[in-house]
């Protein structure tokens, strides 16, 4: 069976060859042909994402992410979400490996079995990285106004924040 899924990957590139042989179609330029359109896309992306990291690193390194979470405390409780989270529900929007670290180390701190780490683990599991996942979409298909996606996209994390909460209470 360790066989089976050590060449599983190889099967399913050659299969796509033979198929794409069978039928055929030159694989290899179409190969290269991809390839280029996917470089075209890296190329369109790459100043927003860079953007979007630096802000992030940013945020963190100034201590605004402990500021903003003395500020929105009490807003948090009431919605049943742990205060120390804030910098994940600020990050996680904005950088999915940020968002890994912000939860690495808040799971470190916290233990993984408290009711903090289990919240994060949860929330990183239950959102979405909205502004790369926008930046690469919209960037790939050349969309400039996003109009109404970032704020339901912003209103959908909101949502997976405070559910991702709601359930480690209900369920630990």
């Amino acid at each position: 069976m360790d066989l089976f899924f050590t060449m599983l990957v190889p099967l399913i590139i050659g299969g796509i060859g033979l198929w794409g042989a069978t039928r055929r179609v030159n694989v290899y330029d179409a190969l290269i042909h991809g390839a280029e359109e996917g470089l075209g896309v890296l190329l369109r992306i790459v100043p927003a994402l860079i953007a979007l990291l630096t802000a992030v690193y940013m945020l963190r390194a100034s201590g605004a992410l402990e500021l903003l979470a003395d500020l929105l405390a009490p807003a948090l409780r009431f919605l049943g979400i742990p205060p120390e989270t804030v910098a994940l529900l600020v990050v996680r929007p904005v950088s999915g490996s940020a968002a890994l670290g912000v939860g690495a180390e808040l799971i470190s701190t916290y233990g993984a079995d408290s009711e903090i780490g289990r919240t994060a683990a949860v929330m990183l599991g239950s959102t979405e990285t909205t502004f790369y996942t926008i930046a690469v979409y919209f960037g790939a298909a050349g969309i400039v106004k996003s109009r109404h996606a970032v704020p339901a996209a912003l209103c959908a994390d909101l949502a997976g924040f405070i559910a991702a909460a709601w359930a480690v209470r209900l369920c630990f």
